[in-house]
């Protein structure tokens, strides 16, 4: 099961790239305690140094699920602004959205192509009197590797197939980096509040999110009595 989130600034100022850098941080390292994997799918430098405008990364693992929910919406920080000192604001906002995955293609066998051919280059004439080579071809895609390592086509058709996967892989990675890049553009709102973590301070300590909705319900006491009155 793979997820994909994005971690941004939304429209915030510098403050919240450093928070969004901070975040990055902690998320990978949250996954890794979780034995989650992860791949830094897109990541877009802010205008100061050690800051990100916003970050894609794509999860994998056991737990994925519920590592997600735990990390989607609103992230608060409290603190210092890093970068204007005088600067009376404490309370900067970023979000933590998922992006709609792609539509998940599995590679069939039924899907390649072998083609047997003669093998090229150096090694003597015994390799070119032979149709060792193999040729593996995706149709769907197009991809093709080619395989003449050995002199047993048996062997070089497996090397193929391995190729193959993983070259069809990398292409699949570099569509989902393209996917994730034309997403990332309408997630630039970010909510005020309700955050579902909160961090404070420059060494970014976590705080606990208190579930009560007390302060809440004395809020609409209070605009009921109001509009008695």
């Amino acid at each position: 099961m793979e997820r994909i989130i994005q971690i941004t600034a939304g429209r915030g100022p510098a403050e919240c790239t450093w928070v969004v850098a901070q975040v990055l941080k902690k998320v990978l390292e949250e996954a890794q305690d979780q034995k989650l994997e992860t791949v830094l799918l897109q990541r877009e430098p802010g205008t100061e140094n050690g800051t990100i405008e916003t970050a894609s990364i794509a999860i994998k693992g056991k737990s994925v699920d519920q590592f997600v929910k735990s990390w989607t919406g609103t992230i608060q920080w409290i603190g210092q602004s890093q970068f204007r000192k005088m600067h009376k604001r404490k309370n900067w906002f970023i979000g933590i959205f998922e992006i709609e995955p792609q539509q998940n293609s599995s590679i069939s066998e039924n899907d390649i192509q072998y083609q047997a051919m003669r093998s090229s280059g150096a090694g003597g004439q015994h390799i070119n009197k032979v149709s060792s080579a193999i040729r593996a071809t995706h149709i769907p895609t197009g991809i093709a590797v080619v395989a003449m390592d050995s002199r047993s086509q048996h062997q070089n058709k497996k090397l193929a197939t391995e190729r193959l996967l993983k070259k069809l892989e990398e292409e699949k990675l570099i569509q989902l980096k393209n996917h994730v890049g034309k997403q990332w553009e309408n997630q630039l709102h970010v909510e005020r509040g309700n955050p579902v973590r909160i961090f404070t301070g420059s060494d970014f300590k976590k705080n606990k999110v208190e579930k009560s909705y007390k302060g809440t319900r004395q809020k609409l006491k209070s605009d009921l009595r109001n509009e008695h009155n």
